[in-house]
């Protein structure tokens, strides 16, 4: 194990603790071998690297960071050859807990190759693969990110996947991301796939996303699949995307248990219902009415938690989309002559408002449920219910 340590005093090779951590990615990379790990701790990482990587991983093993995406930055500079691309990765090696940012390059302009796990990936740009390129990225968020080209006189060129480029992603949101291609004075260019081209996706959410082109001084130009492009996606939303020619959610895809909109030709299992969101600017999780919900297959599961590390299957069938709606638990204990009934008011981003605490003496069937009384007192962000242990037993649920 290696270690890294922005703010190191006494980096001494081959850093095998925090007293002589490295100051750079990069340097503990070199010394370490195969297998080896190295361990990153909170900070800004823009030094180093070869070549047009700011780190280039090019052996197998694994880089993680101690207290994740939140503390732990690597970032793309521009140098005398342009931007600089965040992470290159060998095959075999892996990433877990960084954001990656400003990065850029023809291809994976935030990461290139590997495999990526709980990491962020904002702000980069590349002619293909703007956030990530031919990588396997698990629980990772990628938000901001641009495939671009410019196109004069009689050239012709395109720009795939703002996103994401021959990518496998697992439990991913994208969202905000862009292909766009500038034309100007009579050449021709493409856009495809603002959110992601050629991949393949496993409950993920893209939202947001755009296919564009630009023409200045004449020329001819065309934008396919804001959402996606050339890609199979299994219990994913694609909504709320757009193309400035076809395809605003989808293009040239396979879709199976997916929501969005048109109907997909092919594929199954697919629903157009509006996903509703807890909001489309900043919380792409589940509302409690989500036709989402409970709307996937478990096949295609491939993760045990969702995003947001809670389990991937709650209530006996998968979700479609990067998060798993998460019920309420309703918890009982003795207080006293009381007893006292408990769940909470929201939970990662989930608002539980719609829950109301129902009772019932028995549970025969047909069983009679009624609102119980009294009504509930949020005390320390916990819905409340104080009920004396008086007359028949109860059973008690949340119904929504």
């Amino acid at each position: 194990m290696h270690y890294v340590d922005v703010n190191s005093t006494n980096a001494t090779p081959p850093y095998t603790n925090w007293t002589t951590a490295a100051t750079n990615i990069q340097d503990a990379v070199d010394v370490a071998v195969a297998g080896d790990e190295v361990v990153v701790t909170n900070g800004t990482y823009a030094t180093g690297g070869r070549d047009y990587n700011r780190v280039e991983v090019d052996k197998p093993l694994s880089l993680r960071s101690v207290n994740g995406p939140q503390f732990t930055f690597i970032y793309g500079l521009n140098s005398n050859r342009g931007f600089t691309r965040c992470i290159y990765l060998t095959d075999g090696a892996s990433l877990s807990g960084f954001t990656l940012s400003g990065g850029g390059g023809d291809g994976g302009g935030g990461a290139l190759g590997g495999t990526l796990s709980n990491c962020t990936l904002s702000g980069n740009s590349a002619q293909y693969g703007g956030g990530a390129d031919g990588c396997t990225l698990f629980n990772c968020t990628l938000t901001g990110n641009s495939a671009k080209v410019s196109v004069s006189f009689s050239g012709n060129d395109s720009a795939y996947g703002g996103g994401a480029a021959y990518c496998t992603l697992n439990n991913c949101t994208l969202s905000y991301n862009s292909a766009q291609v500038f034309i100007q004075d009579g050449g021709t260019g493409s856009a495809y796939g603002g959110g992601a081209y050629r991949c393949a996706l496993n409950n993920c959410t893209l939202a947001a996303n755009s296919a564009q082109f630009s023409i200045f001084n004449g020329g001819t130009g065309s934008a396919y699949g804001g959402g996606a492009y050339d890609c199979t996606l299994n219990n994913s939303i694609i909504y709320f995307n757009n193309a400035d020619v076809s395809g605003a959610n989808y293009g040239n895809s396979t879709l199976n248990y997916c929501c969005t909109t048109p109907q997909p030709i092919g594929g199954i299992g697919s629903i157009t219902n509006a996903p509703l969101f807890g909001d489309l600017a900043g919380n792409l999780r589940l509302q409690p009415n989500s036709p989402c919900i409970n709307a996937g297959n478990n096949s295609y599961v491939t993760n045990a938690t969702d995003l947001d590390g809670n389990p991937r299957i709650s209530g006996g069938r998968v979700d479609i989309g990067a998060y798993e709606f998460q019920w309420p638990q309703l918890t009982i204990a003795p207080s006293g002559p009381n007893v006292l009934l408990k769940w909470p008011t929201n939970n990662a981003g989930y608002d539980y408002a719609g829950f109301t605490l129902q009772s019932a003496t028995n549970l025969d069937s047909p069983a009679f449920w009624s609102t119980n009384s009294p009504a509930p007192v949020v005390i320390a962000g916990q819905n409340t219910v104080t009920n004396p242990i008086t007359g028949p037993q109860k059973f008690f649920r949340l119904s929504q």
